[in-house]
Formats: C-alpha cells, structure tokens, sequence
C-alpha cells in the first residue's frame, strides 16, 4: 500500500488519524488535548510542517468539542485560554523538532523520551507566560498537578506510538519524516 499513495496522501491520512485519536482520548480521558504527547509523535515520525499542521488541527477540533459540543463560555477570558493552547501547543511541537535536530544518531528510545521531555516543558512554559495574564498558576502549576499531566501525556504518548507503529504495520504508510531525523 505504501507505493500507491503519494507523500501529501500520507501526510493528511496522519494529520487526520492522530487528531482523531487525540480527540478520542480528550474525550475518554476527560482531559486536555494530549498536546505534549503529540508533539513528541510528531516530532519522531512526520516533517516539521505537517506536525504543525497536526497540532494546528487538534487544537481547532478541541476548540470546536469545547465550544460546540462541551458548552464552554463564549467570554474573552476563555477565548485567551484558547490562544493559550494554541501557542503552547506549537511552541512543545517545536521544542520536541529542536531537540531531536540535535540527537540524529541517538537510540530511538533516548530521541523519544528526549523530545517528549522538550515537548512537554515547552508546553508548560508557553502556557505560565499566559498563566501570569489569565491567573491559575498556583493550581496549575503545583508539583502534584505538574506529576500527574506529565505521567498522562506520557502514557498517551505510549498509546499512541503503539496505534502509529500497528498500523503502519497492518499496511498504512508511515508519515514522511525529515531525513535528518528519521533513523529508528
């Protein structure tokens, strides 16, 4: 299957199956868009471009389950949350790029912990810079809290690598991945 469906084909089939996957596990896990989790995926298996594209898309469906189907308030305070996760989401999917740019001949395990960490406190930075405007630091940002969305964006990191690798597997294409960072 992998020799007819062109390179573009590839890269929307991923962009569509993880944000559909990262929506299902917001909504199975009642949490927060695994944004960290995906930057690292991304990062390890999809061109710089087309993990922006994911995280750009994820952010806007999680948006679309908020506003839509969740009933969050149409206010000006949860509308900055929103830009808040929109630039933490795509400042983690850079870090995870960044870092991995930096580790091309490292063992596969070391780039996934690697960029998962990057993306991970990436994320957290972006959104204390937002938390310092919008208020929630000390609640968002405790060890506990902090724990705790680490170990879940973690096991959906797993969970997902897991989804990516079987179906690749059972016959999907892999996304196209930068040939610097590739090497698995």
């Amino acid at each position: 299957m992998t020799g007819l469906v062109s390179t573009a084909r590839a890269s929307t089939l991923w962009i569509v199956l993880l944000t559909v996957a990262s929506t299902l596990t917001t909504l199975i896990f009642a949490c927060a868009t695994p944004f960290p989790a995906l930057a690292a995926l991304a990062a390890l298996h999809m061109r710089q471009r087309d993990g922006l594209i994911l995280m750009l898309l994820s952010w806007f469906v999680s948006q679309v389950v908020g506003f839509g189907l969740l009933g969050y308030p149409r206010e000006l305070e949860t509308l900055a949350f929103a830009m808040d996760l929109l630039t933490a989401a795509l400042g983690s999917a850079l870090a995870a790029y960044a870092v991995l740019r930096r580790m091309c001949s490292a063992a596969f395990a070391m780039r996934l912990i690697a960029s998962y960490v990057a993306a991970f406190v990436a994320f957290k930075l972006v959104a204390l810079v937002w938390a310092f405007f919008l208020g929630g630091i000390e609640a968002a940002y405790s060890v506990e809290v902090l724990m705790r969305q680490f170990a879940r964006n973690g096991a959906i990191l797993l969970g997902l690598l897991a989804l990516y690798h079987l179906l690749v597997r059972i016959g999907l294409p892999a996304a196209p991945v930068q040939a610097r960072i590739q090497r698995a």
